[in-house]
């Protein structure tokens, strides 16, 4: 049986041939994997379904024998994808590399640090503004090339200058045609810098090496401040740890000492600094800045914790098992730094159509002279530049467009990610802070009989006041905006995982969950069960409350949607967008709950970061082009590694901001369907413009070839069509974002 399929997933294997007991597999992603094909036929050799498994390292076929008794094709064909599923991130940066051709020498250039490129500009800069100043008046360019030689050209200080400081460029660009056949964005910019300098146009030069390198600063800025967040997050109280040494004695020391399996001991309100399995003790853990899911959780002998996550309530013991750069947190990091290397800095659609038509204007240079013996007419040819008005009036647009946002407090960090906005039709959400606010609130209180709201409340509030928990702070945020006050109490008791305990008048106030209730042997009378019951359904968290013996009531809270969001995801639909998918550390039933009532296609629940980044992978790998929606640390790696990465909410963390590509500053949802309307809008001005400027310039070759137009008059009709674009992109500075 053959199979044949036209759409190749990296992650799909294909049947190219089965028999009974027998089956070959062709596997796409195999062709980025040839150095961990030997460790994923150990894999699969490794489980007992199969009895031998090879790999071909020249088709990137799998042959596997099987007992047919124990395991069917489409199983055997599920465990396979699922093993190469597993390798998404390596299967990615080969797909990047290869896709780019971004050589070590270009990587170089682009993290040149920052005071390196300053200079630069300050010497060119300078030096146009010296030069430019004292130089005379110019020849036309006919008389130009007729009264200086080439060495004077290329001699003069500022040529001298130009050439110095673009050595670099210069080098990858031809660099480029050589060994890959093809021009790159150096090799533009070198064209430019030797046809200014062929002419005369030292100046010029300059100033094209003075833009090249500002867009530089401008990128090496923005991953400097991608590091330093990076590193704002680990300095954070992660310096020193209490170790447990083998007599029991604990001490403090340097983080940088802790090692595998050392104990050290966490006390409540500390930061965890190591992955580790609890050893000793219980406690409140605060797994947010991990997970995503905002209740905190309790931890304890035998399970697993995180460093970057919070101790709220309790001590833990903890034996280290990943320290470091292994930890989850430090692999978040480095998921980060690594999706900003390997993001390919996508060219605008002038730089595309720029490398394909420069070769054009040297081609009928040629011809034209080798047809008129006239150098006037050749020279037209290379007067009027299709890139050069391309690549100005789609500058003006998405400078225009990117500006428009600022103004409506959306940062777009570059043109390629409106080009990329624009192109996006699968959008995946956070649900913590994202589609909800990350602020729990009381939005249900059920009562006993004879017992007030207010009554229940600032019992509660007793038992909750000196607390952490999200959920404390629910009830304490219902009392202040009420205007009640807190009664007069003892001491807090904190159950962890169960609830808090404390003495009002003569009895005891129990607040916490069903468990704590139960324990203190407090009725639950039929009727609250019923109503319980509903509020469960709907997905609220439970708190009971009790004075004494008698159950007062029943808080149910939750997470509350951010405002507008539904209307934002109905637009986000009539707007292009064919897949809405919620990504969540959450639990499954808050997940498919919150899946459930804002009519999203589809969910993933208890994931890590690591989880969601393999997940944008594997929709990009079916083609998909992908927008990542988030706010928290646990978000920075999916932000990076999407086509667009977008931070929202005022409350957002600086390491999901530098990891984005948009950040919205404010906590209004509709302003992410305005902002890919917008990029929508922007390149339609700019294919608008495309067909202005090879109309345009395709009738000024025309006349300049023929002799119709001499070079001044090609000069102006190619300057007067790049300026009637530029004036139709300023057309988006007046785009008004509709927010009702």
């Amino acid at each position: 049986m053959v199979k044949n399929n036209s759409k190749k997933s990296l992650f799909k294997c294909e049947v190219v041939h089965t028999l009974s007991g027998r089956i070959r597999l062709k596997c796409f992603g195999f062709e980025y994997l040839k150095d961990k094909l030997n460790e994923i036929e150990e894999k699969l050799n490794s489980i007992v379904y199969f009895n031998d498994v090879s790999i071909s390292y020249i088709t990137n076929n799998i042959l596997l024998f099987y007992d047919p008794k124990l395991i069917d094709s489409e199983e055997i064909i599920e465990t396979v994808e699922a093993v190469v599923a597993s390798y998404s991130i390596e299967i990615h940066k080969a797909v990047k590399e290869q896709k780019d051709g971004l050589d070590r020498s270009k990587k170089a250039l682009e993290y040149q640090p920052l005071g390196d490129k300053i200079k630069k500009i300050g010497v060119t800069a300078a030096t146009i503004a010296y030069y430019g100043i004292r130089k005379k008046k110019g020849l036309p360019v006919e008389q130009l090339l007729n009264t200086k030689s080439v060495l004077d050209k290329f001699t003069t200080v500022p040529a001298l200058v130009s050439l110095g400081l673009s050595r670099d460029i210069l080098k990858n660009g031809v660099v480029s045609l050589i060994k890959d056949k093809r021009a790159n964005e150096d090799t533009l910019t070198t064209t430019a810098i030797v046809t200014s300098l062929f002419i005369g146009g030292d100046i010029s030069a300059l100033t094209t090496i003075l833009l090249s390198d500002i867009a530089e600063l401008l990128t090496s800025y923005t991953m400097n401040r991608t590091r330093k967040a990076i590193r704002d997050m680990l300095d954070v109280g992660d310096q020193y740890v209490w170790k447990k040494s083998e007599d029991g004695q604990i001490n403090k020391v340097n983080i940088n000492k802790i090692n595998k399996d050392d104990i050290i001991v966490v006390h409540s309100g500390e930061k965890i600094s190591v992955d580790g399995e609890v050893v000793l003790g219980e406690g409140v853990v605060d797994q947010s800045s991990i997970t995503g899911e905002f209740m905190p959780i309790l931890r304890i002998k035998g399970q697993n914790v995180f460093a970057g996550t919070i101790l709220k309530s309790g001590t833990l013991t903890i034996r280290a098992t990943k320290v470091g750069d292994e930890t989850a947190v430090s692999r978040i990091v480095n998921l980060v730094e690594e999706a900003s290397n390997n993001k390919a800095q996508m060219q605008i659609y002038a730089d595309k159509f720029a490398s394909q038509l420069l070769p054009l204007n040297f081609s009928l240079a040629a011809l034209v002279y080798i047809a008129t013996k006239d150098v006037k007419r050749a020279l037209n040819m290379l007067v009027i530049d299709y890139a050069c008005g391309a690549r100005l009036s789609t500058a003006a647009a998405l400078s225009a467009s990117i500006h428009t946002a600022a103004k409506n407090g959306v940062l777009v960090k570059g043109g390629n990610f409106i080009e990329s906005l624009s192109e996006s039709d699968t959008l995946i959400l956070d649900k913590t802070g994202t589609l909800t606010e990350g602020r729990p609130k009381i939005m249900s209180i059920i009562t006993a009989e004879d017992v007030t709201e207010q009554e229940l409340i600032e019992i509660a509030s007793a038992a909750e006041e000196t607390s952490t928990h999200p959920l404390a702070k629910a009830v304490m945020s219902k009392l202040y905006r009420s205007g009640w006050k807190v009664p007069e109490h003892g001491e807090a008791l904190v159950h962890a995982g169960f609830g808090v305990e404390t003495i009002v008048g003569s009895k005891t106030v129990v607040v916490g969950s069903k468990k704590i209730i139960k324990k203190h042997d407090i009725e639950i009378s039929s009727e609250i069960e019923k109503q319980v019951d509903k509020l469960l359904e709907r997905g609220d968290s439970l708190i009971y409350v009790a004075h004494g013996d008698k159950l007062l009531g029943v808080l149910g809270v939750q997470d509350t949607l951010r405002d507008n969001m539904k209307k934002s995801i109905n637009r986000l639909r009539s707007g292009g967008i064919d897949d809405i998918i919620l990504l969540t550390g959450d639990v499954e039933q808050q997940a498919e709950i919150m899946t459930r009532k804002m009519s999203l296609d589809s969910f993933k629940a208890d994931l890590l970061p690591e989880d969601k980044a393999e997940s944008v992978l594997q929709l990009q790998s079916t083609g998909s082009k992908v927008i990542m929606v988030g706010d928290g640390i646990n978000d920075a790696p999916a932000l990076a590694y999407a086509d667009v990465g977008i931070a929202i909410g005022a409350t957002r963390t600086d390491i999901a901001v530098e990891a984005a590509d948009i950040t919205i500053n404010s906590d209004d949802p509709l302003l992410i369907p305005q902002v890919i309307n917008l990029s929508q809008k922007t390149m339609d001005v700019v294919k608008q413009n495309f067909a202005t400027t090879i109309g345009v310039n395709t009738v000024g070759l025309f006349l300049g070839a023929i002799g119709v137009l001499p070079v001044f008059g090609c000069s102006l009709l190619h300057n007067l069509s790049t300026i009637a674009v530029v004036l139709n992109s300023t057309r988006l500075m007046f785009y008004r974002f509709e927010r009702r």
